[in-house]
């Protein structure tokens, strides 16, 4: 089968059609569910403030949120997701690079890498109940506008990570993606890599076929595809080429 053939369906663009009517309203219903799980955790939050927000209590938590949240994206909107080359994971500390389509990716992360530190934007943690929880979770948040300061930030926070034996996640492209645009690495990546002097897994999604800001989401399954490792200590022209590579050759699932 073609890389085109097994691309789903476009929805019709009319918004009186009975199949993107329907579409709409089953990703209307997961928001409404998604809204009330969410919140049912942030009911947890003064008994985690009790108890000193311990951080791996807190990481197990979200790990509940977002299994809850696939169970109801499975039910109400018939979205999935599968993973191939699960193998190529490296057993100890590594850097996972990953391409950006949509949301989904940013917490099902939290599932796929159990205990992992994902690079996130700061401006995330203004969200309710999500942004109490990323804060109090080990994520490495940033302030982008900071330049050099936040880099440096973002080094050694990261390292200090791997130290615990907890994985790095970054989306190198610093924003969502429609899957037809081509990867493209913002400035970092490479240093990072460089500076952490681990292997590198690369991990593509195709979740914007399925989930993309102002469209409903639509039945189907998510590839997640993990390329075998990139080794540490390569030039980081050579890695981020290569990086860049696995991602775009694999992001269509």
């Amino acid at each position: 089968m073609s890389r085109t053939s097994a691309l789903p369906p476009a929805l019709p663009a009319s918004p009186l059609s009975p199949r993107r009517l329907v579409a709409t309203a089953r990703s209307r219903a997961f928001d409404g569910y998604l809204a009330v799980w969410t919140g049912l955790f942030g009911l947890a939050i003064p008994v985690f403030w009790l108890l000193g927000s311990p951080k791996p209590a807190i990481r197990a938590a979200t790990r509940v949120w977002v299994r809850g949240a696939f169970v109801g994206l499975r039910a109400i909107v018939g979205l999935r997701h599968v993973e191939r080359g699960r193998e190529n994971i490296p057993d100890g500390p590594c850097l996972v690079v990953a391409n950006h389509q949509s949301t989904w990716e940013t917490f099902a992360a939290l599932v796929l890498f159990p205990g992992v530190a994902i690079i996130a934007k700061q401006e995330l943690l203004q969200i309710p109940v999500f942004g109490w929880y990323l804060r109090r979770s080990g994520m490495i948040v940033i302030d982008r506008a900071s330049g050099g300061k936040a880099l440096r930030e973002m080094i050694d926070q990261s390292r200090d990570t791997l130290a615990e034996g907890r994985p790095v996640l970054i989306f190198p492209e610093g924003t969502r993606r429609a899957p037809a645009e081509p990867v493209a690495f913002k400035r970092g990546t490479e240093l990072l890599y460089t500076a952490l002097a681990v292997p590198a897994v690369t991990m593509a999604v195709n979740s914007g076929l399925y989930w993309r800001s102002g469209a409903p989401k639509r039945a189907g399954a998510i590839t997640v595809t993990y390329a075998e490792p990139i080794p540490p200590g390569l030039p980081a022209a050579e890695f981020a080429q290569r990086a860049v590579s696995l991602l775009e050759a694999n992001k269509q699932g």
